[in-house]
């Protein structure tokens, strides 16, 4: 009779709901009640989480964590919590290495970890790279401990020295690797120099760099052709590297240019992530839907292609690039504008339009673009302005190229301009597709320390601005879809491990926010506005970002991807 009664007790243990106790010990912090996004684009549910350290402890459903020991607890009733946002285009070189190392217009969206590189990366430097970049006395002190093999690795770990807020990692610059051997001068590389080439690519793949980030419409990265850059390509594959591409047209000739991306990755044997895809000038917008059958096609075939985007029809770069690249051969730039002959010659190449590089002045008009990043004090009336309205108040008969060149030499060359280019139609079909990441392609601000500039709203809302009303708003995707584009594909995309979804024994990056009211606040008249609805951001355990303001925690670390060597 025991045993037949011991038996029952067994049976009866066996049968009823397991539960897991929590912990003894206790946790730096528990958020509970939340409504879990876990980053891989699986419908949300409601959920608890814990952080012991820097990483994610434990996760349970809602209420598993009631009671829990912690050093602070959240109850997330009625906000969503995701994993950081990853920004695969980020522009935050000058605060990460010398400056804000907040980025507070960052951390406040939810950014957890950028990624720099697009075409130029401050190392590694070689003397004919130091000579054609015109240091001042105080950036050439920095640039020397980045010189050599591995100045790469030197700089990716002088950003975490400095001390940041998010995370940082970056591909290496195409152009950077061109001046290295070449400085700025055009023509094509010789075999050594190519070897050379090849070389610093294996390096700074070996330091970490996630690939080979390319800018086809700047100079000295315009200079490059295609075989030099399918080279390149060829050298980092075998580390896993990405070839990432401004390419070299975003308007008239874009296919032809997209074709060139996709040659190389296929050539170079590594794949493709095309930046900020847009089509460019209202006379090109319906090329759109072939750009995308286009990469849809070559994913058909085998070829591993994507893009990114940011979620906006303008975008922003220099002023400068409205000037024909040949302008700029050698470093010589501001001395050949100055050059009568040629200022006429660049002149009329820009009115007419450029045969060898494209201008974004003239695919947008000059009423398309906006001018920013004054800082002569007599030329501060115009920040904000449109191009042709500058002309206009400048007078003595300018047009709209020659108030251009006159900036830029009065400027040195340090002018910004915000371009309208693209199509509201086109910018939510391309959206929609699923090879489709997001990236902000703007560097960090303090709201609090503008000095007057103005800036690209995706400098402050990218992702609460696809989130909010595109997401939420509109229906374009669902807010998984929009959340798994902006970290674990990400992620995936660059092989960053233990980042980019809410897991047990992940990093603990965790953006807190309230779906109901985020929202971006940023305009292109008043940009300088943090976003509505993120309430707490966490980077590797620490707060960064507390009620929606930055703590000035700087817990950013370096990330590079998994495997490499």
């Amino acid at each position: 009779m025991r045993r037949i009664l011991l038996s029952a007790a067994l049976l009866a243990a066996c049968t009823r709901p397991a539960t897991t106790p929590v912990p003894a010990s206790s946790y730096d912090l528990v958020i509970t009640n939340a409504r879990v996004y876990d980053g891989a684009g699986n419908p949300w549910y409601y959920g608890d989480l814990a952080v012991r350290g820097d990483r994610i402890a434990r996760m349970t459903p809602a209420g598993m964590l009631r009671g829990a020991r912690a050093a602070r607890t959240i109850d997330a009733t009625g906000l969503a919590l995701a994993p950081g946002f990853i920004d695969i285009q980020g522009q935050s070189y000058d605060p990460f290495l010398t400056g804000d190392g907040r980025v507070v217009s960052k951390v406040t969206q939810g950014i957890t970890t950028e990624i720099l590189g697009e075409g130029t990366t401050p190392a590694p430097l070689s003397d004919a790279s130091i000579a054609s970049m015109g240091f001042d006395s105080t950036t050439l002190r920095i640039a020397q401990s980045f010189r050599g093999a591995h100045g790469f690795a030197a700089w990716l770990d002088a950003m975490a020295a400095h001390g940041i807020s998010p995370n940082v990692g970056s591909f290496l610059g195409a152009a950077t690797v061109r001046q290295y051997v070449k400085g700025s001068a055009p023509g094509a590389a010789t075999a050594a120099e190519l070897d050379t080439m090849r070389a610093v690519a294996r390096r700074a793949m070996e330091d970490g760099a996630f690939g080979v980030g390319s800018a086809l419409i700047y100079p000295p990265g315009a200079y490059a052709s295609t075989e030099e850059l399918v080279e390149i390509a060829k050298a980092m594959s075998p580390f896993g590297g990405v070839y990432i591409t401004h390419m070299r047209s975003e308007g008239d000739r874009i296919v032809e240019a997209t074709e060139e991306a996709l040659r190389i990755g296929r050539e170079g044997h590594v794949p493709v992530e095309i930046y900020h895809l847009k089509v460019a000038g209202q006379r090109n917008w319906s090329k759109a839907p072939a750009i995308v059958a286009m990469i849809d096609s070559a994913r058909r075939a085998g070829q591993d292609v994507g893009a990114t985007m940011y979620p906006y029809t303008a975008g922003a770069t220099s002023l400068a690039s409205c000037i024909p690249t040949w302008v700029a051969a050698n470093g010589k730039l501001l001395d050949n504008l100055r050059d009568p002959a040629t200022r006429a010659r660049a002149k009329a190449e820009m009115l007419a339009g450029s045969k060898t590089s494209e201008s974004l002045c003239e695919l947008g008009t000059a009423h398309g673009v906006m001018v920013v990043g004054f800082r002569d004090s007599t030329l501060k009336q115009y920040e904000g302005m449109r191009l042709d309205d500058i002309a206009a108040r400048m007078g003595g008969g300018r047009d709209w190229a020659d108030a251009l060149i006159d900036l830029t030499l009065a400027e040195q060359a340090r002018l910004g301009g915000i371009f309208f280019l693209a199509s509201e139609a086109n910018l939510r079909m391309q959206l929609k597709q699923p090879w489709i990441v997001i990236g902000t392609d703007a560097d960090g601000w303090d709201p609090d320390s503008t000095h007057g500039e103005m800036v690209h709203p995706r400098t402050y809302g990218t992702y609460p601005q696809l989130l909010g009303q595109l997401a939420r708003d509109e229906g374009v995707m669902s807010l998984e879809e929009a959340i798994r584009k902006s970290t674990s594909a990400v992620a995936t995309r660059l092989s960053i491990p233990d980042r980019g979804l809410l897991r047990e024994g992940m990093y603990a990056d965790l953006v807190l926010f309230d779906p109901t009211t985020i929202a971006d606040r940023a305009t292109y008249v008043t940009p300088h506005v943090v976003a509505a609805g993120i309430r707490e951001v966490f980077v590797n355990g620490v707060e960064v970002v507390r009620d929606g303001r930055a703590t000035g925690a700087r817990p950013g670390r370096v990330v590079r991807p998994s495997g490499m060597r």
